[in-house]
């Protein structure tokens, strides 16, 4: 797509939410029952949080009462896949709508190869469509998809602000010297020890935890938009380790004290891991009392996910904590427990509360459920199903569409992995390999391969995976041995 086949297909975006604003104003109800506003759009974002790092998906040990209450207060998705097991993909999935055998970025590619993980000019973000329905769209946090100057960067793909980070391993250090505002860099108290290429490190002097900054960016940002509709992608970096930190000094659990954990009797990175976790749900608490005093609670839907699955890179004890709860594998794996997630749902007034679902969705959703709460247009070219029928629940009288499959590929490590959901069946292959294949819904920590029981679902699967994904030149699949599919 060319930049000027972008800007068409956002005018036509825009004159379609002209014409939906058109029906809306001579008919007084939406025929889904929903409120004629457009509601302002929230999604909390989590690095690397695990789908057991909970305590409303099973988490016995850190405590996340806003979380928790959330979920109370709204609905729980059982079956809700990342864009992909590691950081970028996962973010350009969310952001463009297309699956990951099909969006720009496909892997962490970081400053040895920066075009490789760069939104262009071509792409349509969601950010785009729902500026171009009118809403105000801000982008606090990390980001991961573009660098100073390039076409990549918040500001160039749909955001009207931006605050946080744009490199990712610059993003690994809680405590930097540095933040961007829109184009900008701002300086902080912190010093900082430079490790590496990509901004990278870990401070020597800690005073500006960029967590506490986000939140208080993000309220004042809902303060400021309080009469008109927004989109706030409000991106955290916990419970990210600092990587280079762990390498220095083993310790990459970065938080400012380590809060009710502080006398447990455990080493330091699982304090920190336990405790960045509780500060990120105080942060979730702040904001979600902000938009009840300001009397915006039954007009915003709130989202909360994980980028990934649970790391192993703070020099903490991974299974203290059981991050992945009855799922098997880590972020990098192609198992559910890399790329299951957590997903909270929460819209007072609409989402009737203390529910759950089983709908199987994903990252690439967040693109169609926008436009229709926007009346926008849906881009072309995207592998987006709207989750709003399950957010309003049987009600609303409008039934929920469902994937035909969800695809994954993953390119770290020498040969390239795919790995595809079609319904109950999960098939799993190093590319080149034999397909793994597992029934998620009766084998919930895929334990065992029964491939050689459904030959005729192993050949479907297979076909799906020859054809599912576009080439793409920075992301050729690379064949290998076969083997199984790393859990750990």
């Amino acid at each position: 797509m060319s930049q000027a086949v972008k800007v068409a297909t956002l005018a036509l975006i825009l004159t379609a939410c002209r014409l939906v604003d058109a029906a809306i104003a001579a008919e007084p109800e939406r025929a889904a029952g929903r409120t004629v506003a457009k509601p302002n759009i929230v999604f909390i974002l989590a690095d690397d949080l695990g789908y057991g790092d909970l305590g409303c998906y099973g988490q016995r040990i850190i405590r996340t009462p806003n979380l928790d209450r959330m979920a109370a207060e709204g609905l729980r998705f059982t079956q809700f896949y990342a864009g992909s097991t590691v950081c970028a993909p996962s973010r350009s999935v969310l952001m463009t709508g297309r699956h990951v055998g099909r969006t720009r970025v496909r892997g962490n590619a970081g400053a040895a190869n920066p075009e490789a993980q760069m939104l262009r000019d071509e792409d349509v973000t969601v950010a785009e469509v729902l500026k171009g329905a009118g809403y105000r769209t801000s982008l606090v946090g990390k980001w991961g998809l573009g660098m100073p100057g390039d076409e990549g960067v918040p500001n160039r793909q749909g955001f009207d602000e931006f605050y946080g980070y744009l490199s990712q391993t610059h993003a690994h250090n809680h405590f930097p010297d540095y933040l961007w505002r829109n184009g900008a860099r701002e300086t902080l108290e912190n010093v900082v020890t430079p490790l590496g290429t990509g901004g990278g490190g870990y401070a020597t002097v800690r005073k500006q935890y960029s967590t506490d900054f986000f939140t208080d960016e993000a309220i004042k940002f809902v303060e400021k938009n309080r009469e008109r509709p927004f989109f706030l992608y409000l991106s955290l970096v916990v419970p990210h380790a600092n990587n280079e930190r762990t390498r220095e000094l083993k310790d990459g659990a970065e938080v400012p004290d380590y809060g009710p954990y502080a006398n447990e009797p455990w080493p330091n990175p699982d304090k920190g891991q336990a405790a960045m976790i509780t500060r990120m749900d105080a942060h979730v608490g702040r904001l979600l009392a902000k938009l009840k005093e300001l009397g915006l609670d039954e007009r915003t839907l709130v989202m909360f996910s994980s980028d990934n699955g649970p790391h192993k890179e703070a020099g903490h004890d991974p299974e203290r904590f059981d991050p992945n709860g009855p799922l098997s594998g880590f972020k990098r794996s192609m198992t559910d427990g890399g790329i299951r997630v957590p997903m909270i749902a929460r819209w007072p007034g609409t989402i009737a509360p203390g529910g759950t679902t089983d709908h199987i969705g994903y990252f690439g959703d967040l693109m169609a459920t926008c436009a229709e709460l926007s009346g926008a247009a849906i881009p072309p070219g995207c592998d987006s199903i709207s989750f709003v029928p399950t957010l309003e629940g049987s009600a609303a009288g409008h039934k929920q569409q469902t994937h035909e499959y969800l695809y994954w590929e993953f390119h770290e490590g020498g040969a390239s992995k795919q790995a595809l959901r079609m319904g109950p069946w999960k098939g799993i292959r190093t590319y080149g390999g034999p397909l793994e294949l597992f029934d998620v819904e009766t084998d919930v920590g895929e334990t065992t391969n029964v491939a050689a029981n459904h030959p005729e679902i192993v050949r479907k699967i297979e076909g799906v995976l020859a054809t599912a994904r576009e080439d793409n030149e920075h992301w050729p699949l690379k064949q290998g041995g076969g083997g199984k599919n790393k859990r750990s």
